[in-house]
């Protein structure tokens, strides 16, 4: 069975950090294009962060540049964000997802994927 499994989220205070991790099962990850993305309710999916299947290129949203870092472990087969400096509008449920024969920038800027896993909340708030 083909599956992504998000893990690491959690309750944090503004300026704190948090690294979430993507493990797929029953593919290989190497093949794939990664990618971070979002859902606060209300508002359209975002893509915050994806990256090549080399781990070569990387694509962020504006809006978490110079915080997040997307990075992959093709040998553990998972993909980790990490988030540093956190605000409360990074809050939401982070998904991963994987696709294959795309760049991470329009993976990122059309939130497509192939496979998707359940998603992980993230909340930031004092």
């Amino acid at each position: 069975q083909l599956q992504l499994v998000e893990s690491g989220g959690g309750l944090v205070q503004p300026g704190g950090s948090l690294r979430l991790s993507c493990v797929a099962s029953g593919f290989r990850l190497d093949y794939y294009v990664i990618g971070w993305f979002r859902q606060v309710p209300g508002k359209e999916r975002e893509g915050v962060s994806c990256v090549t299947s080399s781990g070569g290129s990387t694509n962020y949203a504006d809006s978490v540049k110079g915080r997040f870092a997307i990075s992959r472990d093709n040998a553990k087969n998972t993909v980790y964000l990490q988030m540093n400096s956190l605000e409360p509008e990074d809050t939401g449920v982070y998904y991963c997802a994987a696709r294959r024969y795309i760049t991470a920038r329009a993976m990122c800027e059309n939130s497509v994927g192939d496979y998707w896993g359940q998603g992980t909340q993230v909340t930031v708030s004092s």
